[in-house]
């Protein structure tokens, strides 16, 4: 039995939601180590692609395999594992813990993490406090997200998606609250992290100049991806 080249498999996916149909038969495959940017219109199906991508919702129809691994087959435990292990998460919201500070905010990954050691937090917490420096939020890991500004706030975001090296970043509009200069910065970063990592990278977007970083480019229109 041959073994598929795809680190990332979407074949024929269909997501409805009650009587609308959003996603109407996706499919993509991607390499391991693949780099691309998603874009389209408001509604057209981007951000529902990437929570089914992430094991955040279920699919209606088709397939997604990630890995090899059939999404469609891990129960809610199994998808919970396999987010923590495999998936970097950036999405538009922060999703930040209000109750904890932001550097515990940075290593709750790796503290749930099944395979978690005090040597390993040790080098993760040695890792986003480099990268808080590199991304000028310093300042922000003895203060709670509600001390922070919206563009503090996603950089943290950003740096706990970052933590733990995952094999696929999914980013949906991670510069939205950015001004240019560290969107730019964060651009960069996300690109020389996932080559760092070996990781696939998906980054949903609007805006044009994030989306000349990347080689290949996807448009999503109507619940159907072309390129």
């Amino acid at each position: 039995m041959s073994v598929s080249t795809s680190f990332v498999r979407a074949e024929n996916v269909r997501k409805n939601f009650g009587s609308v149909e959003v996603l109407k038969g996706v499919n993509l495959s991607l390499a391991p180590k693949e780099h691309f940017v998603i874009k389209g219109a408001s509604g057209s199906g981007k951000s529902t692609f990437l929570h089914l991508l992430a094991g955040l919702d279920s699919l209606t129809s088709g397939k997604i395999f990630v890995d090899d691994c059939d999404l469609s087959k891990m129960n809610d435990t199994q998808l919970a594992i396999y987010r923590n292990k495999n998936v970097g998460l950036v999405f538009q919201f922060h999703y930040l813990l209000p109750s904890i500070k932001c550097e515990d905010n940075l290593l709750l990954p790796a503290r749930i993490s099944e395979s978690s050691t005090a040597e390993n937090l040790s080098a993760i917490r040695e890792r986003v406090i480099n990268l808080a420096s590199e991304l000028g939020v310093s300042h922000c890991l003895n203060k709670y997200p509600y001390e922070l500004s919206g563009g503090e706030q996603q950089r943290i975001n950003i740096i706990r998606a970052l933590s733990l090296k995952p094999k696929l970043l999914l980013c949906d509009e991670p510069t939205g609250n950015l001004d240019s200069v560290n969107s730019d910065k964060v651009s960069r970063l996300l690109k020389e992290l996932a080559e760092e990592f070996a990781a696939t990278l998906i980054v949903v977007t609007h805006n044009e100049r994030v989306a000349s970083c990347f080689p290949r480019e996807i448009v999503m229109k109507d619940g159907l991806l072309f390129e």
